[in-house]
């Protein structure tokens, strides 16, 4: 009995060392508050007021009372919410040039852009989870089809918000150090970078309607309906949907978003666009103003005026309780009645925008 009350007493101390360590890191994910300069700007912003940001158009965030209809749902038909077989990952060919115009999916809402000659990563996300911590929150489904170390040399990253599932503190700190591209983020967001080590000089921060050049690409920070926070706090950064002009193409990025008129206004003013990369994952009807359904994603394709419609936000981490699948059926389903061009990549899948594969219904096959 000594020896099993011994060996019971060394593994609930590892135990406890183990989640120590596993939250060591906890208060650094949560990034920091901006102060002088970083809040004055925020400050400023027409999306500030009362000590947070704003929606142009309200949205109403998962209440009180739907908490435990919501709770009770994630304990039903959890199977349905991941895919029955391993998800198909590419792995991209290093050797390619950026010429042109192509997408590279990494899951979620990870991607490559490039866009004549130029390389622009979007919310880009290596870990494990999309949690501040590392023994809890919600987990790849997949692994990532490349290396960070082995990604070309990029000329932008860019961040719609300060989610965990969008911005990763383990993800930026090795960017940092690999890739020596500028880091383009809404208000407010810039001091989680600083925290986290990025040099301010390689930090712009953007209200909507900013502009920023790098070198012959023009980036544009516009609208979006969602909100932000790592911890308890909410709203305390900026959330921003995003617009990339080449030369003569265009790339629109929606970020997380609910539906509201701001899309058809970014399509009359920025439109019309080559592709767009649009959130179709993570919904429900507990919270429908801030995460859109897939028949919403197109439609904001379609009010924003582009050409091929590549669907992201979906694949990579369960964040909602639809089955794996059902985004990507419902885009594709609503993408034919409305005549709209889809690309539905596999993760690492390179789309090349004016010749992208046929819809080969390839996550049906493992759902």
């Amino acid at each position: 009995m000594a020896k099993r009350g011994r060996r019971g007493s060394l593994i609930a101390l590892a135990l406890g060392a183990a989640a120590v360590w596993a939250a060591r890191d906890i208060p650094r994910q949560m990034g920091a508050k901006a102060k002088g300069e970083r809040l004055a700007r925020m400050q400023a912003s027409p999306q500030f007021a009362e000590g947070k940001f704003h929606n142009t158009v309200p949205a109403t965030m998962l209440d009180a009372a739907s908490m435990p209809k919501v709770f009770a749902a994630t304990l039903r038909d959890r199977e349905r919410r991941h895919p029955r077989l391993p998800i198909p990952v590419v792995t991209p060919d290093p050797g390619v040039t950026a010429d042109g115009l192509h997408v590279t999916w990494y899951g979620h809402s990870s991607a490559l852009v490039e866009i004549e000659g130029r390389r622009v990563l979007l919310d880009p996300v290596w870990s494990e989870r999309c949690s501040p911590s590392r023994l809890g929150g919600p987990r790849r489904l997949h692994e990532p089809p490349v290396a960070l170390r082995d990604l070309p040399p990029l000329d932008a990253v860019l961040i719609s918000h300060d989610h965990y599932d969008h911005l990763d503190m383990e993800t930026i700190q090795n960017l940092v150090d690999l890739q020596a591209a500028p880091f383009l983020v809404p208000l407010g967001v810039g001091a989680h970078l600083e925290r986290w080590g990025v040099p301010a000089t390689r930090i712009v921060e953007m209200d909507w309607n900013d502009k920023h050049r790098v070198g012959s690409l023009e980036f544009v920070s516009t609208a979006a309906r969602h909100f932000s926070g790592r911890g308890l706090g909410r709203d305390g950064t900026l959330w921003t949907s995003w617009v990339i002009n080449g030369p003569s193409r265009k790339v629109f990025y929606s970020g997380d978003t609910g539906y509201f008129p701001g899309f058809a206004e970014i399509g009359q003013e920025h439109g019309p666009f080559d592709v767009s990369l649009v959130q179709v994952g993570a919904y429900n009807e507990s919270w429908p103003d801030i995460h859109m359904f897939p028949e919403d994603g197109v439609a904001t394709h379609v009010d924003v005026q582009a050409g091929l419609m590549i669907p992201v936000h979906w694949a990579t981490f369960n964040l909602a309780l639809h089955d794996w699948s059902e985004p990507a059926d419902r885009t594709w389903r609503e993408a034919k009645a409305r005549d709209v061009r889809l690309a539905v990549p596999r993760p690492g899948e390179r789309v090349d925008v004016d010749n992208p594969p046929a819809v080969d219904g390839w996550w049906q096959q493992i759902a």
